[in-house]
């Protein structure tokens, strides 16, 4: 144990393999039986603009899009038809869309669902 403290507060010097443990996340995942759900999140890749109508769609049937426009940022004038595409949609359910970390990402949300601004923590 006192290894692990040891390992946890040395000053200077790089993390060892040996510090990290194996996190097994699919133990801690839902299933997802329980019957369908009244909105779902759905991540999506927008590479150009034909992309964007599967998108609407899913915002028009009440679901939340997490959004990666990152390929998008080499051309400027696609970059800024589908965010105004994408913002005229939130804006016409009465939704919000909201840039994610380093503008990477952006979520797009439906009716009555809002995006704070504010993060929790660090």
């Amino acid at each position: 144990m006192a290894k692990k403290f040891g390992s946890l507060f040395r000053r200077g010097n790089q993390p060892e393999e040996s510090d990290y443990m194996e996190l097994d996340l699919a133990s801690i995942e839902s299933t997802g039986e329980g019957g369908p759900a009244s909105m779902y999140i759905k991540i999506a890749t927008i590479n150009e603009i034909r992309d964007t109508p599967r998108i609407k769609d899913e915002v028009y049937n009440g679901n939340i899009v997490i959004v990666d426009i990152g390929r998008l940022k080499m051309d400027k004038i696609t970059y800024e038809r589908v965010l105004k595409d994408l913002s005229d949609v939130a804006q016409d359910v009465n939704g919000d869309i909201c840039g994610l970390g380093d503008q990477k990402y952006v979520i797009l949300t439906p009716m009555s669902v809002k995006v704070s601004r504010e993060k929790i923590g660090g």
